[in-house]
């Protein structure tokens, strides 16, 4: 299966913009499943990251 590669968020041209309302509640959720906080004001390309590094702690990484 050919999969197209996903672009790195330090490329992303909205990466600065802030999080978005999906990544939030995501956040929220595997961090509470992690025991950590989230910080305020994250930024698209730091909530991806977050995310990543959640997913992998709390066993949800794909």
């Amino acid at each position: 299966m050919n999969r197209t590669p996903e672009k790195d968020p330090e490329d992303w041209t909205t990466g600065d913009e802030p999080m978005t309302g999906p990544q939030e509640s995501y956040l929220h959720t595997l961090a509470q499943e992690a025991g950590e906080e989230v910080p305020d004001e994250l930024t698209k390309v730091e909530a991806s990251q977050l995310i990543d590094r959640l997913q992998e702690k709390t066993g949800r990484g794909g």
